[in-house]
């Protein structure tokens, strides 16, 4: 599983795809407050990954040591049950060119970044990294898992033929600094706090959410994640993914109060049941990570209480805000 440890040159090139997203952005604050002094990122205008020669391009001239993939087309339910065809396509295009080029251009160190979606929606609790493939997935986002799947697989098949160090990770729910606050394409908690943020802000006396509100979902801070990934890179050398996550879960309903409280909302919850709740748990198994000497530290009442302090302070550029 390690080999008592990677050490990652903080000189050499470090390319961060995806690096101006939640978990790309978080990365490369994390990687620069450890000294890495030779970051290299592109925005999606700069270099689009499902242009395969441009990433060939890209990879030729920058050559970098170590890659974190963290690009990605990502939403919640609304957007990935009504966009499945671009959910698979441009996730497939985007890490199969990224991995291809790597391989290419002879790199020993990757770490592929997936989703607690890849796991079964019947899966037993908390979710082991074996239970992959052990059954049906959840059909609102079975595109997306499918692409990530895939890109697993891709890691475990250069692995396996070429001998190279790649990683894959696979983080349960997260938030933070960065998150995409959209109506249409939010996670569950950023589209809580906006929600209760705009209710407080004119003066609503109730909020409706999806659902029952009994789902059950685990939920990291991205700063975690991020510290868990760099873990992963110094200490973990296998071909299965390793799951990221605190090791514990709440209630959509209790999710939704933590964020009442912190935003300042003391009107009344409803809940519209005729909507979909999604997976009923999604609660991931951190044992392999915990082995490897690391653990979750921001609690979610901490974490939910910075991330709207957030929200407020970058209002107007906020991702799915403006305009």
């Amino acid at each position: 599983m390690t080999d008592g440890g990677f050490e990652l040159e903080r000189d050499a090139p470090f390319y961060v795809a995806g690096h101006r997203g939640l978990v790309g952005g978080a990365i490369w604050r994390a990687l620069s407050a450890q000294g890495h002094t030779n970051l290299v990122g592109h925005t999606s205008r700069e270099l689009d990954l499902r242009d395969r020669a441009a990433v060939f391009d890209f990879f030729a001239t920058a050559r970098p040591s170590y890659v974190v993939l963290a690009a990605a087309k990502v939403g919640g339910i609304l957007a990935n049950n009504t966009y499945p065809v671009e959910f698979l396509s441009h996730n497939i295009q985007i890490q199969t060119n990224v991995m291809d080029a790597a391989l290419e251009f002879g790199l020993d160190r990757l770490l592929f970044l997936g989703s607690s979606c890849i796991y079964p929606k019947l899966a037993e609790q908390p979710i082991r990294e074996d239970s992959l493939l052990t059954g049906p997935l959840e059909p609102t986002n079975d595109a997306y898992a499918i692409a990530k799947i895939a890109g697993i697989l891709q890691v475990q098949a250069v692995r396996r033929e070429y001998g190279r160090r790649w990683i894959s990770a696979m983080p349960t729910n997260l938030y933070g600094p960065g998150d995409n606050f959209s109506e249409a394409g939010s996670h569950v908690l950023p589209a809580l706090i906006r929600r209760y943020d705009e209710a407080l802000r004119s003066g609503a006396d109730s909020v409706t959410n999806w659902g029952t509100g009994s789902p059950r979902r685990e939920l990291l801070h991205v700063e975690d994640m991020a510290a868990a990934c760099l873990h992963l890179l110094r200490h973990y050398d296998g071909p299965q993914q390793v799951n990221i996550g605190t090791g514990s879960d709440a209630t959509v309903r209790e999710i939704a109060q933590i964020v009442a409280d912190a935003v300042g909302f003391s009107g009344e919850t409803r809940w519209d049941t005729s909507k979909p709740d999604g997976t009923p748990q999604k609660l991931l198994d951190v044992s392999t990570i915990n082995r490897l000497g690391w653990h979750a530290s921001i609690t979610l009442r901490d974490g939910v209480a910075q991330t709207v302090e957030w929200f407020r302070r970058e209002f107007g550029d906020v991702r799915g805000i403006t305009g």
